[in-house]
């Protein structure tokens, strides 16, 4: 049974946000030294890209005992944790708002090397019925369905919750695999233009946003399946969820933008 302690009980400070934070920085300088020509092993940066994985690892390892074991994860803490999860969509929204600052700074005034038009007349685009239709309701679905679990979850109707969980999960792979399906069709590549590498750049991240939603929805489906969450404890499944509607919506601002226009 999850304990919840006294409502101004605070848990431990943790060493893992700053060590990610280091080793980050760390990584950014020598990706960044190594594109400007300076020779770094690439041992050394792949190895600034591996610390910060197990450090976060190691963090949620540390929140879920924190959470389900310990019962440190007051009411202030959980309200914390809220803002914290508000303050993270917010910096991911500014993320994809350069990606869609760089396609309309083109769209708007495209140059002599691209043909004074947009897209560049070298570039033969997606078709807006085809896979991204189909992806697009795929990817509404999934949100309907999530919004399903979570309801169910907090009715404490597990059996519908875990059920359309995984149907939220299966969506999310099958919107991966067609997206991998459109790239390995795709006319054009991520050196054709700065369209090319707009659209890949966006489409990709996005795709990425998915993946890492997806590995975080399957580990809220093993909670609920393991009955680690209850309703009265589910600030990882809430956050998860907001995390999956965020993705949702910048999914239809890149289909509006990079395919419908």
């Amino acid at each position: 049974m999850i304990k919840i302690r006294h409502p101004f009980h605070m848990v431990n400070p943790s060493p893992w946000p700053i060590s990610i934070s280091i080793a980050l920085l760390y990584s950014a300088i020598f990706v960044i030294s190594s594109l400007g020509g300076n020779n770094i092993s690439l041992y050394l940066i792949f190895l600034t890209i591996f610390i910060p994985i197990v450090g976060i690892f190691l963090w949620w390892r540390d929140v879920k005992r924190e959470s389900s074991l310990q019962g440190n994860h007051s009411f202030t803490t959980i309200k914390l944790l809220k803002y914290r999860m508000i303050i993270f969509i917010l910096s991911e929204v500014i993320f994809f708002l350069r990606f869609f600052w760089a396609f309309f700074h083109r769209r708007i005034s495209p140059n002599i090397e691209l043909g004074l038009v947009w897209p560049p007349v070298t570039i033969s685009t997606f078709d807006p019925i085809g896979i991204p239709l189909l992806n697009s309701l795929i990817l509404l679905s999934s949100g309907a369905t999530i919004t399903w679990s979570h309801h169910s979850f907090l009715n404490k109707n597990f059996k519908r919750a875990i059920n359309s969980i995984i149907i939220t999960i299966i969506l999310g792979i099958i919107f991966t695999f067609f997206q991998g399906l459109e790239y390995y069709n795709a006319e054009f590549s991520f050196s054709d233009s700065v369209y090319g590498s707009a659209f890949f750049l966006a489409t990709g991240f996005h795709g990425i946003h998915v993946i890492i939603g997806t590995i975080f929805l399957i580990a809220s489906a093993r909670r609920i399946f393991s009955i680690i969450n209850s309703s009265y404890h589910f600030i990882s499944f809430d956050l998860r969820a907001w995390y999956w509607h965020f993705v949702d919506v910048v999914w239809l601002f890149l289909k509006l933008f990079f395919y419908l226009l």
